[in-house]
């Protein structure tokens, strides 16, 4: 058969038809016995187009290389639980979208991953305050946050003024303290410590993720340590990881502290219970009141995991994850809320 040579580039100008050009098709079997220089044919055996290049004698594979993947990722733990009075400290808070410097939290590197690969999620939940009459009265840390490897410290509980158990419990950040007891230590890297009381009937706040709790300022108590703005999810303003205020006694004109920005629960000093920790923030809850009919302290905050990627990926997510994704200029972000399973990008 004649070999017709097309020297003119302008034949192939196919214009404005949106149709594709076929190349020759066949199994690795069919591959011509005697190729030359340069010929190409789409493979069905193995699905790639191939060239065959006769320097090597060998038919080569042209295959499509995606640019690396990389994910940013906000990943807060669970607020610690407001003790009586102590408030709880927010959970640890680890992020490698934006500057985090002069924060508890530390700026990290965005991490790479790899397509159809299963990587594990869990959102953490907030401890639970102390209940009134329960003692000791300190309240219950919370629980911690995964992102493949990347794992935030659950809050610490929030001290107690009697029972026993006056100091704040260690977590991500440190619960505030109770009566004469010292604050929980926080976690380098992820938050600060809670605060600690001297002695008095109000109490201190629990430690949030750019500030250590605060002690009690005459009659008013503690507040909580305030959290990180952290905008990975576009916009500004978004801060996570408050600490709980602390509480106090309610027989006197004595002042609850308030709840670090960021989702921490307000204490109370009457015989209301102390504000929960907002949810999905990582927020502490508030400290309660001490004497019959106490208030109770405040749950702490669920926390949150937020991934930032490029849109021409997708997440598929195990049925036991929460989640949501909205498109933030060229990237995708994916916020879960709740549950633990794992991802795959595609």
């Amino acid at each position: 058969m004649a070999i017709t040579k097309i020297e003119v580039p302008e034949l192939f100008d196919f214009g404005s038809d949106n149709s594709a050009f076929k190349l020759p098709t066949g199994t690795t079997a069919e591959r011509p016995t005697s190729p030359s220089n340069g010929e190409m044919r789409f493979n069905t055996t193995t699905g790639y187009v191939e060239y065959y290049d006769t320097t090597d004698a060998q038919w080569w594979e042209i295959d499509y290389v995606p640019d690396p993947l990389t994910v940013d990722y906000l990943v807060i733990a669970g607020g610690g639980g407001g003790g009586i009075s102590g408030g709880g400290g927010a959970g640890g808070l680890r992020t490698s979208y934006g500057s985090t410097s002069g924060g508890g939290a530390s700026n990290e590197s965005s991490l790479s991953v790899t397509v159809a690969t299963n990587y594990t999620v869990t959102v953490g939940g907030g401890g639970n305050g102390f209940i009134g009459g329960s003692w000791p009265a300190i309240g219950g840390s919370g629980s911690n946050s995964i992102f493949l490897t990347i794992s935030s410290i659950g809050g610490g509980g929030g001290g107690s003024v009697d029972g026993g158990a006056p100091n704040g419990l260690t977590g991500g950040s440190g619960g505030g303290a109770g009566n004469t007891g010292s604050g929980g230590g926080g976690t380098t890297g992820q938050g600060f410590a809670g605060g600690s009381i001297s002695g008095g009937q109000v109490m201190a706040g629990g430690g949030g993720a750019s500030a250590v709790g605060g002690t009690a300022v005459g009659n008013t108590a503690g507040s909580g340590g305030n959290g990180l703005e952290v905008n990975i999810i576009g916009g500004t303003g978004n801060f996570y990881s408050g600490g709980g205020g602390g509480g106090g006694d309610p027989r006197s004109s004595y002042v609850a502290g308030s709840g670090g920005t960021g989702g921490g629960g307000n204490g109370t000093t009457n015989y209301s219970n102390a504000q929960n920790g907002v949810t999905n923030l990582g927020g502490g809850g508030g400290g309660g009141s001490f004497i019959s009919p106490y208030g109770d302290g405040g749950n702490g905050g669920s926390g949150v995991v937020i991934l930032r990627y490029s849109s021409a990926y997708t997440i598929t997510a195990g049925g036991s994850l929460t989640s949501s994704t909205a498109t933030v200029g060229t990237d995708k972000v994916t916020t879960f809320t709740a549950g633990s399973d794992t991802i795959t990008f595609s």
